[in-house]
Order: structure tokens, then C-alpha cells, then sequence
């Protein structure tokens, strides 16, 4: 690739070389590299993660980015976070290294090693205790979970291992034997579909982890239009707890809720329900690592929508499983949509506990099950 056939542009405090189609395109293509400027917000949220993640961190601060494309997440991270010790910038393709390599001088970056591995072979060759990641991330087009055994391998203990999923009609159920295949667990098509895709990856990480006899603790997770966003700490040993369930929903009266065995009668209408998984039904946010993020948020140049996106997840963070949408509540009732913070105003009057929700900006969630809030709001 010719120079001019470059972009500069800047995230964070970090510049960047672009291939210029990328930046016009609707699609960005894959070759001569990949970029995505609409993954911006994915990577500001990974470079505030990431510096909450660190300093409490004891080992090896080793960044292992598998799949980096161009580089720009991982030459962020060198440029960005001062707790990194060293960041290793992995591709398969030449061309995408290249760029990265330029990236890395552009921005006067020398803790940077750079390979051109295909990204299991990579991770495998840091499966060593002393060459394991503090941090560990795999950002693939579509699915991670080709890439999870031996991204677990490659993640120190106590380490951080985050996951990006982009294979959006398989999680929502367009594709159930592939979904199986992929994540072990099957999803439902509900309006809370962005929370069961969630709970697919987790789900499927976790019974990896297990398979490894090692534990993995959700610390945030995040989604947006086109991607599905995990960050969890990897500890080497076995949890006594069991986190893997279902959720059922019932799509004759609104009915959801988290079980841990199978089972198929809707406690409201008695009718056949319906179940998504095998599935991670713990949290999905750590409400101290969340705070944590808060704080560290106002010392990086991340897009504004972030804070808002972290006040959230901090306060549903001990919330249910499950969220509810205004727009589904509207359809029950055959009435116009409510505004949301009515409907939270109504339901919390009633004495329910009930937040809005990080993954739906027209939803809560709350304790009180479908048929007390279709009578109250």
C-alpha cells in the first residue's frame, strides 16, 4: 500500500493511518487492511477498561492483541496507558502489519513487537506462564469462539481476556444450529435479544474456561449496532457457583425470567414458553470494576456517549436478568409507547427496584414481573 493511499486521522490522543477507502465506504473492506471507524466507541471503551484493569493487575503487564488489524486498538493501548508494559501486535496479513508498524513510529511508540501469525498460532506461542497477557483480546470478524481455548491458554492468571462478537444473526436466533455449534446454547427472538446474545458469549467462554478447569468473572460488557463486546478476568482455579441456566420466555403474555434447570410452563399464563440457552445467568457487570471505569473516563479523549453508557451499567449491575423495552410494553397494552422515565417513576413508586438498562436506550430493568407492570404503567 502507497502512503497516499493513507489517512491520518486521530483517536483518543492517538493518531492513526487509514487506508482511505475505509473512511467512505459502507462496508470497510478487508483488503489491503481492515478499519473500522465505527468501532471507535468499542475501542474507547476497551482503552478505559483497560486502565481500570491494570493497576491492580499483579504479573506481567503484557498486552496480546490477536487479531489486530491495522493496529488501532493495540497502538492506543501503547500510546494511551502507561501500565502497559509491552504490546504485541499480531495479524495475518502483511499489509495490516505494515500499517501498524507506521502507526507505531507516527506516534513515536517503542514498546510495540509486531508478527505476522494467524491468531491461534500466536496465542499458542504465549501460552507460557512467563509469556502470557495481562490482557488478552480477540476482535475477529464474526465469531470469537474459534479463538477462546487458546486465547484462555494465553491469559495470565488473574488476567484479563476481552472478546468481540459481530456474527449478529446467528446470536438472535436466525441461524439456531449454527448458534448451537458456535455457543453452545440456542437464543430466543425476543426484544431483549441484545442481553441473550450477551449471555450466548459469556455462556460459551465460560464452559471453555471450565473445560480448562479455570474460572472467569464478568467484569463489563458492552454492545452496539453491529458488535457484541465481553471483558472477563480469567482466575485459575474452579468456582463452586453454577452461572449456566436458561432464560424463558413466554411470547403469550411478556413472561422472562433466569432458571437453572430446564423448564417450559409460564408461571402467569401457564402456557408452553419458550428457552434460550444454555446460557450465563450471573452478572454481567461488576458494579466496583464498573466505578472504577467512572473514575478512570475523565482522564482519556473517549467519546461522550461513554459515561452516560457506564452510569448505567453500574446501576443495574445487581439488577434481574432481562430488560424490558418501552416499545414491547406499548404492543402488550395496545397503547401509545410511555415515556421511560415515567414508566420507572410508576413502577418504583409501586415499590419495585427498577433501573433503565446500558443495553437499550428505551428500557429498564426491574423485579416486578410482566403482569404488575402492565398494570401500572
Amino acid at each position: 500500500m502507497l502512503d497516499q493511499d493513507l489517512v491520518e486521522t486521530t483517536e483518543g490522543t492517538t493518531k492513526l493511518l487509514v487506508p482511505r477507502e475505509s473512511l467512505i465506504a459502507k462496508a470497510p473492506p478487508k483488503e489491503p487492511a481492515f478499519f473500522n471507524p465505527r468501532a471507535k466507541i468499542n475501542r474507547d471503551f476497551s482503552i478505559i477498561a483497560y486502565s481500570a484493569f491494570l493497576p491492580g493487575f499483579k504479573g506481567p503487564r503484557l498486552f496480546l492483541d490477536s487479531l489486530a488489524g491495522i493496529g488501532s486498538r493495540s497502538i492506543r493501548v501503547a500510546n494511551e496507558l502507561k501500565d502497559v508494559e509491552k504490546v504485541f501486535v499480531n495479524d495475518a496479513n502483511p499489509e495490516a502489519i505494515k500499517i501498524a508498524e507506521k502507526i507505531a513510529r507516527l506516534n513515536n511508540v517503542s514498546n510495540c513487537a509486531f508478527s505476522e501469525n494467524e491468531a491461534c498460532r500466536f496465542l499458542s506461542m504465549h501460552s507460557r506462564r512467563e509469556e502470557r497477557g495481562a490482557i488478552v483480546d480477540v476482535d475477529p470478524f464474526g465469531s470469537p469462539s474459534r479463538y477462546i481455548d487458546c486465547a484462555i491458554r494465553a491469559t495470565f492468571h488473574g488476567g484479563m481476556l476481552s472478546t468481540t462478537a459481530t456474527d449478529l444473526t446467528v446470536l438472535h436466533g436466525l441461524f439456531p444450529a449454527a448458534c448451537r455449534r458456535k455457543y453452545y446454547g440456542t437464543p430466543v427472538r425476543a426484544e431483549f435479544g441484545d442481553e441473550i446474545a450477551l449471555r450466548l458469549i459469556l455462556g460459551c467462554i465460560n464452559m471453555v474456561a471450565g473445560r480448562l478447569d479455570v474460572k472467569i468473572v464478568p467484569l463489563f460488557s458492552q454492545n452496539n449496532m453491529h458488535y457484541y463486546r465481553t471483558y472477563v478476568k480469567i482466575l485459575l482455579r474452579t468456582g463452586d457457583e453454577d452461572d449456566i441456566g436458561y432464560i424463558l420466555f413466554c411470547k403469550n403474555c411478556g413472561h422472562r425470567k433466569a432458571v437453572q434447570e430446564a423448564a417450559y410452563e409460564c408461571d402467569i399464563c401457564k402456557t408452553r414458553a419458550e428457552l434460550a440457552g444454555p446460557l450465563w445467568i450471573g452478572k454481567i457487570f461488576d458494579r466496583d470494576f464498573v466505578s472504577t471505569m467512572i473514575s478512570k473516563e475523565e482522564q482519556f479523549q473517549v467519546d461522550k456517549s461513554c459515561k452516560k453508557t457506564l452510569e448505567r451499567c453500574k446501576e443495574e449491575a445487581d439488577m434481574p436478568p432481562t430488560y424490558f423495552t418501552i416499545d414491547e410494553l406499548a404492543h402488550r397494552k395496545r397503547t401509545a409507547p410511555s415515556s421511560l422515565s415515567k414508566s420507572i417513576s410508576s413502577i418504583k413508586s409501586a415499590g419495585f427496584r427498577i433501573t433503565p438498562t446500558s443495553l437499550n436506550p428505551a428500557a429498564f430493568r426491574t423485579d416486578a414481573r410482566i403482569d404488575d407492570i402492565l398494570e401500572l404503567i
